[in-house]
């Protein structure tokens, strides 16, 4: 019925049922449309990331360049992974060919990962900037220890599951794909996946929530040393009250919005990963007799939209990346506030009044 939203495809499994080749008209162009919105927002947030290291010199330190690794991972999705995902779902059928299926795979794989291995390194990156600060500031012009790490990121992403994409069929003997399928032979392996998942989400995703609940409890330490000092008697503190005291209420405030900025980011990194992550391995364990094709295909789509989100929740909860995207897309409203104008507009918000 054109009433009811149609079960899709898949990308990384299959349906035991034949699915109708198209879906209505209707149902075809509103996913036509939502697909091509998810590409723009994906290539454009991504892009002005890696345009951003272009035209501003200063965003290259090494926390900048993990984000630039990220955006990097994030565009190739938005530009190569979806567009090659939507004739599938529309046609109902992958036309171009099995060695090409193969190669989509891997690449996709490694897209996905490499952006949660981003996420994970950025985190740490954080976690050192505010635990060892005098030793992390030290570090921050040694370029090719950031070059190697965002290298390393690559090859473990591919290795995790670009071998066993590969050769599965030639180590099993066999391939289980059928013609005009497009999906791992490893996707029924509930051992392999039970594997892959711990380290392509579990064990991320635990590590990204202590590195920023560390920096969040951090943060909540220095606020309460701030508020002592507040609180202390003018002769001890040997200062005016009035300066002393907004630069303090000035990094409370900062301290609250990172905190805040912290719990979305673990949050969404967790409600765009977790669903699929499970959902895989429990499909895996039944064979896919146990999980509606519907639910498990919105699950994964939600891998893809937060390579759009990402660009959001990272770059833009930077002054100096805003600066940039304001230099790139409005030069002009730039030059009428330069740097020391736009920097006391940010005070002025972020420290109230005495």
């Amino acid at each position: 019925s054109s009433l009811q939203p149609p079960e899709p495809l898949r990308r990384r499994g299959a349906v035991e049922d034949q699915l109708p080749g198209r879906f209505s008209t209707m149902w075809t162009i509103a996913l036509a449309v939502l697909m091509a919105l998810l590409i723009v927002a994906t290539v454009v947030g991504n892009a002005l990331v890696m345009l951003a290291f272009v035209v501003d010199s200063s965003l290259r330190t090494q926390n900048n360049y993990f984000l630039l690794n990220l955006a990097i991972s994030d565009f190739l999705v938005g530009a190569f992974c979806i567009p090659l995902y939507i004739p599938y779902v529309l046609i109902g059928r992958w036309t171009f060919g099995r060695g090409f299926c193969k190669f989509w795979l891997v690449v996709d794989y490694l897209l996905c990962t490499t952006s949660v291995f981003n996420i994970v390194l950025i985190s740490y990156d954080r976690f050192l900037s505010v635990t060892r600060a005098v030793s992390y500031r030290a570090q921050q012009g040694d370029t090719k220890r950031a070059l190697f790490k965002m290298v390393m990121v690559w090859l473990l992403a591919f290795l995790l599951y670009g071998p066993a994409i590969i050769s599965w069929e030639y180590i099993s003997g066999q391939s289980i794909i059928p013609d005009g399928e497009c999906y791992a032979e490893f996707f029924y392996n509930w051992y392999f996946l039970i594997t892959a998942s711990t380290i392509e989400f579990f064990t991320p995703f635990i590590s990204v929530l202590f590195f920023n609940l560390s920096i969040y409890l951090n943060i909540q330490k220095r606020t309460k040393v701030r508020f002592d000092v507040l609180h202390a008697p003018q002769s001890s503190r040997g200062t005016r009250p009035g300066g002393h005291g907004c630069k303090i209420f000035g990094g409370l405030n900062r301290d609250k919005k990172v905190a805040k900025s912290l719990a979305v980011i673990v949050g969404i990194f967790g409600l765009c990963w977790a669903p699929y992550t499970l959902l895989m391995i429990i499909r895996a364990a039944c064979h896919g007799h146990c999980i509606p094709e519907f639910w498990y295909e919105t699950s994964f789509w939600l891998l893809w939209v937060n390579s759009a989100i990402n660009p959001i929740l990272y770059p833009l909860c930077h002054y100096s990346f805003r600066r940039a995207f304001v230099k790139l897309l409005c030069p002009k409203k730039l030059k009428i506030q330069p740097h020391n104008s736009l920097q006391k507009c940010w005070k002025k918000v972020t420290c109230p009044r005495t």
